[in-house]
């Protein structure tokens, strides 16, 4: 059975880590652009497994919460009768993070309604070793999810933004996201800090994801061709950033400065 060296394979992932797209690994590396998918989806199963085993017990103190836009395949005004849109159309990819140590606790990629926020609040839930104060924006199915999963053992703050139009010196209204003009801190649950009623680290944590993911790149033909591949490149996103990528500001990996590990970790351990 044909099998790449261990050393290219590296190179595929490191290279597809940085954000480069599928085509352009295939002229740099010189594997089929088939190969090259086979092996990250598969490395994006085994991260999401290693995700899964790793991270448990975290002791945080402060949870931020939020979502993020793709699609897959095309674009949700753009399907017909005949796409299935549970695997086709708008997907979001929710986060969990601790914004002491950068750590993303849960993940999930899914549809933007109550089912997908209920089952990320429940696995974050399940991750956690104390009770926290959490902070999410003003989607409504957060507030059903975190009642329904924490009950009264949280301190549960909103940050509710309002927009309006695009300022008038950044092009077209269609081209960059709505002008925030407000954002009210409302206390939901327990007794939260309203001091620290933020989403800022995990917004930063967006754009990580977008600057890092060619998939994620607005207005371009990278986007993901099937559902299954974008849930293996943010597992192998995720993998990467909490074990393996010094953090700017912490000096360490999340996951060291949560106590997981003592050391930075390479792909070899982390697929192994």
């Amino acid at each position: 059975m044909n099998r790449l060296p261990d050393e290219k394979q590296a190179a595929i992932l490191s290279a597809h880590i940085e954000g480069m797209s599928i085509r352009s690994i295939e002229r740099m590396t010189g594997v089929h652009r088939d190969t090259v998918m086979r092996l990250i989806t598969s490395a994006g199963e085994q991260c999401a497994a290693f995700l899964d085993v790793r991270i448990h017990g975290i002791r945080s103190r402060r949870v931020q919460m939020d979502e993020i836009w793709t699609f897959v395949f095309k674009k949700q005004a753009r399907l017909t009768i005949t796409d299935d849109e549970t695997v086709r159309g708008d997907q979001y990819v929710f986060v969990g993070m601790d914004a002491d140590t950068k750590l993303v606790i849960s993940h999930l990629v899914g549809k933007r309604d109550a089912t997908t926020a209920f089952y990320v609040v429940q696995d974050l839930q399940k991750r956690l070793a104390n009770r926290v104060q959490l902070t999410t924006d003003g989607f409504r199915p957060y507030l059903t999810a975190v009642e329904d999963t924490f009950g009264a053992d949280i301190d549960y703050a909103m940050l509710v933004k309002m927009y309006g139009t695009t300022k008038g010196d950044e092009g077209p209204a269609w081209y960059g996201p709505a002008h925030v003009t407000a954002a009210m801190p409302v206390r939901v649950t327990g007794e939260p800090d309203m001091r620290y009623v933020s989403t800022s680290h995990i917004e930063r944590q967006n754009l990580t994801m977008r600057m890092r993911m060619r998939r994620f790149t607005r207005l371009t033909n990278g986007f993901s061709k099937k559902l299954a591949n974008l849930k293996a490149q943010v597992a192998l996103h995720f993998a990467h950033y909490n074990f393996c990528r010094i953090h700017q500001t912490l000096r360490v990996t999340p996951a060291m400065e949560a106590g997981l590990t003592d050391h930075v970790w390479d792909f070899s351990e982390l697929l192994a």
